[in-house]
């Protein structure tokens, strides 16, 4: 008896281990924090159109916020919402705390898009979220580097910081992925 309940908890340790092992199949299947700590699981966001974008408070591409926050206002209503993670990966230009971060974002930006804990985009250590939206497009290369994952939860784009928000290569890819 010993025996067999010994060999039925290995095997269920293994199959625990690979489930793990296993890619995520959608970005709605990954689990993060907000900015606050609280726990979220990103198939909140199931059957919404998303613009993933890495965030940081002293960068050339800071403004941005504001771009992002108009076109959160302007899609929100048509299925689409902007996600921030702040990331602290390119020139240091992200040192501050969840606090902080929020406390810039609302008082110099007035944002209302969610924003959720500083990540690692790149290289060891890289966060869940990031490794999936990096699978199949690249990582990011710089701060505001941006991310479209459609209805279904696959990326169907990915633009460089470069992309302002209100551009019309990142709006005809945000309508289009809406038509999906």
């Amino acid at each position: 008896m010993k025996t067999f309940t010994l060999l039925s908890t290995l095997a269920a340790l293994t199959l625990s281990a690979t489930a793990l092992a296993e890619p995520p199949m959608s970005f709605f299947d990954l689990n993060t924090q907000r900015l606050d700590g609280k726990p979220e699981s990103l198939s909140a966001y199931k059957g919404k159109v998303l613009l993933v974008v890495n965030t940081a408070s002293e960068c050339g591409y800071t403004p941005q916020y504001k771009g992002l926050e108009k076109l959160h206002q302007d899609y929100k209503g048509k299925g689409v919402e902007v996600l921030g993670f702040p990331s602290n990966d390119f020139g240091g230009q992200e040192p501050g705390t969840a606090k902080q971060i929020a406390q810039f974002c609302e008082l110099r930006f007035k944002v209302t898009f969610p924003m959720f804990e500083k990540v690692k985009t790149k290289g060891e250590g890289q966060s869940p979220v990031y490794a999936f939206l990096a699978s199949k497009h690249g990582e990011p290369k710089w701060n505001f580097h941006k991310y479209v994952v459609g209805k279904d939860g696959q990326v169907k784009a990915a633009f460089p910081s470069s992309v302002e928000p209100d551009s019309a290569e990142l709006k005809k890819a945000l309508d289009s992925a809406l038509k999906e």
